[in-house]
């Protein structure tokens, strides 16, 4: 008896399984409905002509592929700038009131806008810069030697 129960809730579970796309779509069609309570996330547009890749799967993947980016340029010093977070920084500024680009913890802020939405946590900025790096800026890195934090490495500060 629990045997065929189990063959049941199987063969219930690939039927949903196999039909859940249209589903899918009536659920994505009810949560972009105008009397939705939640908004829609107001997403800016990039400053050039295309992203490095296609909307639909940048929107999928672009966790992935920066993952992927850091772990080639921390573990082998591979330093690409396709996927780098530098360059999606640049190219997704948001200006602020005043012309200057808005920092992550503003909810204008490109990532923020999509993150917020769906109650995901950006950890990237906390150490990284969440806006364009300014002429003025890169001269004061350079300064120390390309990078402050890997130039003090080794250093006896006793």
């Amino acid at each position: 008896m629990a045997r065929g129960a189990v063959i049941v809730l199987a063969l219930v579970m690939g039927l949903v399984a196999l039909t859940g796309p249209p589903w899918g779509g009536a659920i994505q069609a009810a949560c972009a409905a105008e009397d939705s309570r939640v908004p829609l996330p107001a997403i800016t547009k990039g400053k050039g002509e295309s992203c490095v890749a296609e909307t639909g799967f940048m929107r999928r993947n672009h966790m992935n592929l920066l993952d992927h980016q850091r772990d080639e340029t921390m573990r082998e010093g591979i330093r690409t700038t396709r996927f780098s977070l530098k360059n999606c920084v640049a190219c997704h500024a948001v200006p602020g009131a005043d012309g200057k680009p808005v920092g992550a913890d503003d909810p204008r802020f490109f990532c923020t806008a999509c993150h917020e939405y769906v109650a995901v946590k950006i950890d990237c900025f906390q150490c990284h810069a969440s806006r364009p790096e300014t002429p003025a800026r890169a001269g004061l890195r350079e300064g120390f030697g390309g990078n402050a934090a890997l130039s003090m490495i080794g250093k006896d500060w006793r």
